[in-house]
């Protein structure tokens, strides 16, 4: 055999199968027999027009091929549409198929929307048909008499398919559970009678509608535990009494820095005064000096007021020692 012709034959069968694979893979001509033998209407255009549109043939036939098994009735049009739209086909059609099992209206633009708003609409339809238990963490509330009551609840809830789109999510329930259970708790006028009925406070909250605006449907709310805390109302009138003893001791201090200023105050006008009296003293030879230079003083007139002088130190110092004489004589009278 002529070697140009080998090579001839073997390009050929190379591009033979390559053209092979291309059009099975633009013609997925086993999912056209699939869809067929499952009564689902699927043509070769559609499945090359899905290549071509870049959305992968098996996600909606098989999709297809399940809802047309369960009894609803689809078209490619509407899955296609979902998925270029960035939805997640599969997992809404199994949310039709259980809330249809589950007698749960859920049409297919609704069960779309939930999807395309970003919640999983199969686990939604699963909620709603077993309600899901949300532990809550710990809360801590204060009673009216001031001792601190720590409680955990278990809220159990429904999905509420209505409310799936622009609904709160779980942990708006959690923070309004945690809010009425404070409140609950503060207007207890003792914290034993919480210990004592702890299931009022599953009524107080559960009468404030806290699932309003959400995702969800409260179904119970159940007080699983209950501890005593510190009390805080102590801890108060403690701290408040130290901050009262600080303040008083800052006045008295206060108090006394004045009392201390004013006697250096009265100190110095002391020595002040003194020294003016000093000064006025020294003023006194002076003034004799000047009167015996004047003549307005004479040597007798002087004489005669050194004498007064004299006369009254002596009963000074005589007044002095009968004083002491009488205190002395008192004390041992005293000690007899």
């Amino acid at each position: 055999m002529d070697p140009s012709n080998s090579m001839f034959i073997l390009v050929a069968a190379f591009a033979g199968i390559v053209l092979l694979f291309i059009f099975l893979y633009f013609v997925p001509v086993n999912l056209w027999i699939t869809a067929q033998f499952a009564n689902v209407r699927v043509g070769i255009g559609e499945l090359i027009g899905m290549r071509i549109r870049k959305v992968p043939p098996s996600v909606i036939v098989n999709s297809l091929i399940t809802a047309t098994k369960a009894g609803l009735q689809l078209t490619t049009n509407e899955l296609e549409t979902h998925y270029l739209a960035g939805g997640n086909v599969p997992n809404v059609i199994r949310a039709l198929i259980s809330a249809d099992k589950a007698n749960i209206n859920l049409s297919f633009k609704q069960a779309t929307a939930i999807d395309l708003a970003g919640r999983d609409v199969f686990e939604a339809v699963q909620i709603s048909v077993n309600p899901k238990v949300i532990n809550t963490p710990s809360v801590a509330a204060v009673a009216a008499d001031g001792i601190q009551l720590i409680a955990k609840a278990r809220v159990t809830v429904r999905a509420n398919i209505a409310q799936l789109v622009g609904g709160a999510g779980e942990d708006t329930i959690l923070a309004r559970v945690g809010e009425g259970i404070v409140t609950s708790i503060g207007s207890a006028d003792t914290h034993k009678s919480v210990l004592e009925n702890p299931d009022k406070i599953s009524k107080l909250v559960l009468q404030r509608g806290l699932d309003a605006g959400t995702a969800f449907e409260i179904l119970s709310i159940d007080i699983a535990d209950i501890d005593v805390g510190t009390n805080i109302g102590a801890k108060l009138q403690i701290d408040q009494a130290s901050a009262d003893l600080k303040v008083a001791e800052a006045k008295a201090e206060e108090r006394r820095a004045m009392a201390v200023a004013l006697e250096q105050e009265m100190r110095a006008k002391t020595v002040e005064m003194r020294a003016k009296v000093i000064e006025a003293e020294a003023e006194v030879p002076l003034a004799l000096a000047e009167a015996f230079r004047s003549g307005q003083l004479g040597v007798m007139d002087y004489y005669r007021m050194e004498n007064i002088k004299s006369d009254t130190s002596m009963r000074e110092s005589i007044a002095n020692s009968d004083t002491e004489n009488k205190d002395s004589g008192k004390g041992k009278s005293d000690k007899k």
